[in-house]
């Protein structure tokens, strides 16, 4: 048996253990038998979080602690970050996304295989790619990497994206837990865009599950208080803590020019690698300088045309509100 086959028996064991231990029995005292099926499948999801969440406590913090880049002055900052990746790593996000975008998507791609749709299946393009396992995730790992890279751009290129993705970068304050502080609006579409081209290449649950894993994990890395790099040859191979750190840089990683207008600092930046710096520099936007400057964004810093300083909010309620009070172009 393979590497890969043995891992995903391994999983389904645990997931089964999981959802007969825990999850039915409190779906069967809520009276919700019918759901069953969806929350197997919400159990595993669950099951991943809470690996991330193992790996993340016993690997990546050890680490922080060991080699930080600066030490922790706003924890307060940080808590809230951790309930986004609680929310997201628990699965609380992807239940509301149950009950409220899942059913639209269902939906769309029932009707057009009714029609005669057909998923690409990216797998099956290269004779006995689909046979060996290791191979065909890695392909669908190098697929949504580079779909990662342009949605990541289109973050920072589309001013309206903007204003919801500059929450992501106004912590001070990064640290493994910093990578799901992101506007739920925001996640909500880069979600959307990834199940979308998810059923048009045809990945298979499993394989998109682990791809989903391995790149939540690697970014929980990068976005580390840890002043780790991978070398000259390593750092062009995967994307490091350094690499991703001069991407929240103030006014290199994510802006191009002076902020003169709501907007304005979507106009440029670097290093928008997700996983691997291949794309930064196929396209022309890698920095491979080797330092470690304070994060956040300009308009935290250099007040604006009215002469304040942009105000993100502390908590996790306040961030929300004032993202979408900047997508209005009313803060």
């Amino acid at each position: 048996m393979n590497p890969i086959s043995w891992l995903s028996q391994l999983f389904e064991v645990a997931q089964q253990w999981l959802f007969e231990a825990v999850v039915q029995p409190v779906l069967f005292a809520l009276g919700q038998a019918s759901v069953l099926e969806d929350a197997y499948d919400a159990t595993g999801w669950l099951l991943v979080g809470l690996l991330q969440l193992l790996v993340m406590l016993l690997v990546i913090y050890p680490l922080e602690r060991w080699r930080p880049v600066e030490p922790l002055r706003d924890r307060a900052a940080v808590r809230v970050d951790v309930i986004y990746t609680l929310i997201h790593r628990l699965g609380l996000f992807r239940l509301v996304l149950f009950f409220t975008a899942m059913p639209l998507w269902d939906a769309l791609f029932g009707t057009l295989r009714t029609h005669g749709w057909q998923t690409l299946q990216l797998d099956a393009l290269w004779p006995g790619v689909s046979d060996r396992p290791l191979v065909s995730l890695l392909l669908y790992l190098l697929a949504f990497d580079f779909v990662d890279y342009w949605i990541h751009r289109g973050q920072h290129r589309f001013g309206w994206w903007w204003r919801l993705h500059s929450l992501h970068h106004s912590q001070r304050q990064m640290t493994m837990w910093s990578d799901s502080r992101n506007h739920l609006l925001d996640d909500l579409l880069r979600d959307a865009i990834i199940v979308v081209v998810a059923q048009c290449i045809g990945v298979a649950p499993g394989q998109f599950v682990a791809i989903v894993a391995l790149t939540q994990l690697s970014e929980n890395l990068q976005h580390a208080n840890l002043r780790l790099w991978f070398g000259r040859l390593g750092e062009r191979l995967w994307v490091s803590p350094r690499f991703h750190r001069l991407h929240h840089a103030i006014g290199i990683g994510h802006a191009s020019t002076p902020a003169l207008h709501p907007g304005a600092q979507a106009l440029g930046g670097r290093n928008f690698g997700v996983l691997l710096p291949w794309w930064d520099m196929l396209f022309g936007t890698a920095n491979f300088e080797l330092r470690y400057d304070p994060t956040g964004v300009r308009d935290q810093v250099e007040p604006g045309p009215d002469g304040r300083l942009r105000d993100y909010g502390r908590g996790f309620w306040t961030q929300q509100w004032r993202g979408l009070l900047r997508l209005a172009g009313r803060a």
